[in-house]
């Protein structure tokens, strides 16, 4: 019987972003095969990290654990950006084995945003560190990625749950996850705060019609957490975990759907 191709769409959402390994491993357990996958800003890192070893999510767990914002942070004279991100950059290099996009164990499409031109840009090919760094390049905090000519910023500015993407890639089936549910009374102390913030308010009316496009829909409630926080990043895999587990139904359901309405076809 044709199997359908899966693809899992991964939202932005800073350190809250881990919900996705926990996402990622439960499928796993459940026999759900990822065949390609979208990510934009942290769902594109934990995506090529993914798919730089994708049978070995444990390493990832582990290395989740030991992530601090001091391995990855190198601050500069503010210009474009507090962060210069030549270290993140390193730091995304070593985990994905100095790969390209082409060269991953699964198809990884990573999202940014051409801030001079209000587009998006969806790399498929090429250096995975560049590609990542500039989907990663929340505006105001990293000094944005060149490449070819174009100036690129945060993929979640434009597609914070690039489902389109999935789609674009040749899935029949789509496992949305979006980890940037927006924080009513959520405490401002920081222009980090107020940026992450303004980003997720932004996308809110976006990401509905993101959860029609997509089969299956996970969203985490990790909105408790701080997206720059990297203190409880265990509690936000569990919640992902716990938020999958809850959703493996609909998925399973989505798949034996699809081979139902496939069934005569070669």
């Amino acid at each position: 019987m044709q199997e359908p191709k899966i693809g899992l769409a991964l939202g932005s959402g800073g350190a809250r972003g881990f919900a996705h390994l926990g996402v990622i491993k439960v499928l796993m357990e459940e026999g759900i095969p990822v065949d390609m996958i979208a990510g934009s800003s942290m769902g594109a890192l934990v995506g090529t990290f993914f798919a730089a070893g994708s049978n070995d999510i444990e390493r990832l767990y582990k290395l989740s654990r030991v992530f601090k914002r001091r391995y990855y942070l190198d601050f500069t004279v503010p210009k474009m950006g507090f962060i210069s991100g030549k270290r993140a950059k390193e730091l995304i290099r070593v985990f994905t084995y100095g790969k390209n996009l082409e060269d991953l164990d699964i198809p990884v499409a990573v999202v940014a945003t051409d801030i001079k031109a209000g587009e998006k840009v969806v790399f498929k090919e090429g250096s995975t560190a560049d590609a990542v760094r500039a989907s990663i390049s929340i505006p105001g905090i990293f000094v944005p990625e060149k490449i070819g000519g174009r100036l690129l910023v945060d993929g979640g500015v434009v597609d914070r749950v690039p489902v389109s993407v999935a789609r674009e890639m040749g899935a029949d089936i789509i496992i949305a996850v979006d980890v940037a549910h927006v924080k009513q009374d959520q405490e401002i102390s920081s222009i980090y705060d107020v940026i992450m913030q303004s980003l997720d308010i932004l996308q809110m009316e976006l990401v509905e019609s993101r959860k029609i496009a997509s089969d299956v829909m996970i969203r985490p409630r990790v909105e408790q957490y701080n997206s720059r926080s990297f203190t409880n990043i265990l509690e936000i895999i569990s919640i992902g975990e716990e938020e999958a587990r809850r959703s493996i139904k609909q998925v399973k359901e989505s798949i034996e759907k699809w081979k139902e309405s496939h069934r005569d076809e070669p």
